[in-house]
């Protein structure tokens, strides 16, 4: 008996995180789990300012490695370009980003940010070069 009494709690306790993560999904805009595409890149300011931070992000990262060299390696922000969206216990942002390098030369660069909910912390996950041919977006 006890194991099904288990098996029953388990249950339970699954239908309520099921049940959670839809409002929690519905009340940050979308479905979770679902990427979602962001139509009005250039003119969303909290995207352009998240794209802005992954950047700032980076350049953080390069300053840690303590190596000279890391100054031509730094990069100015210059533009989202595209954005995706993904409802998780929070919102996961895909963002293709153009920045400069010291050259001046702009590099397009693939992005993944966590925003906790309430927007009160966010973390850069992955920042690198994009490789648009290999990895569609």
């Amino acid at each position: 008996m006890a194991k099904i009494g288990g098996f029953n709690l388990i249950l339970v306790a699954m239908a309520v995180a099921i049940i959670s993560g839809v409002q929690v999904g519905a009340q940050l805009g979308g479905a979770v789990g679902g990427k979602i595409p962001i139509d009005d890149v250039k003119t969303n300011k909290e995207v352009q300012d998240l794209g802005r931070y992954c950047v700032t992000e980076y350049n953080k990262g390069l300053k840690m490695k303590r190596n000279p060299a890391i100054s031509a390696k730094m990069l100015s922000f210059s533009e989202v370009i595209k954005a995706e969206k993904q409802v998780v216990a929070g919102v996961k942002y895909y963002l293709r980003v153009k920045a400069a390098d010291s050259s001046a030369a702009v590099k397009t660069f693939d992005a993944e940010v966590f925003v906790a909910p309430g927007e009160s912390s966010k973390e850069l996950v992955t920042f690198a070069p994009s490789t648009l041919m290999r990895r569609k977006f």
